[in-house]
């Protein structure tokens, strides 16, 4: 176990978080909680906020919730990059509140990742992707369709940064959270040689697994 998300209001949560915070990183998400209940498990040692902004108690002036906890705080902010469940201009504002070294790009990508629009499946849900918009049968969103390649394509579009501004936040800044930085996250000696190449347009031509290359686009 690397990474486990947690809804701190609910019972046991904030003794979980003491008991395992040094075995692994925890992250609070899927949550109503209120912003005292939620500042109280990042100072008992969540280090990072999943899905920000989707399916957590939003943001009131009187009520900062779950979401003004992780804003507030210094934790990792994970974002969801496929222009549906965020607008682009929420992911520049996050951006901007919590610094590009905060944010965590991710996809929350299900079975039909990469593939054409259609019914698919989330578990024993079914699920309609219409123009890559995942959705249930009664509108609720279901994941997402989006590739780590896209992600790229999509925040280097929202916020008009060059590429080494957000290319991080789907490298360094995630490899740090789940603490595999010493491996993982950037090209350095005595780390393994994962990596990818890409052309002008940023589309994949390698990939390459501990120096190898495991795939090579047709030309």
């Amino acid at each position: 176990v690397k990474y486990l998300t947690l809804a701190p209001e609910l019972p046991g949560s904030i003794d979980l978080i003491k008991a395992f915070k040094d075995e692994f990183a925890i992250a609070i998400g899927h949550s109503a909680a209120e912003y005292d209940t939620a500042m109280e498990s990042i100072i008992e040692g969540a280090e990072a906020c999943t899905h920000t902004f989707n399916a957590m108690k939003l943001f009131h002036m009187h009520r900062p919730a779950i979401t003004g906890a992780v804003l507030e705080s210094d934790v990792y902010c994970e974002a969801i990059c496929d222009g549906f469940h965020l607008h682009p201009a929420t992911v520049r504002l996050l951006l901007k509140t919590k610094g590009y070294d905060r944010v965590v790009a991710v996809t929350d990508s299900i079975m039909a990742s990469g593939l054409p629009d259609g019914f698919y499946y989330l578990g024993s849900d079914e699920v309609k992707v219409e123009n890559g918009d995942a959705k249930l049968l009664n509108g609720v969103r279901a994941g997402s369709t989006l590739t780590t390649i896209k992600a790229l394509h999509n925040l280097v579009a929202f916020t008009s940064c060059p590429v080494e501004k957000v290319l991080p936040l789907l490298t360094e800044n995630p490899a740090k959270l789940i603490r595999v930085f010493d491996k993982k996250g950037s090209i350095e000696v005595g780390k393994d040689a994962d990596f990818l190449l890409l052309d002008k347009d940023l589309n994949i031509v390698s990939v390459y697994v501990n120096g190898q290359v495991r795939f090579t686009k047709e030309r």
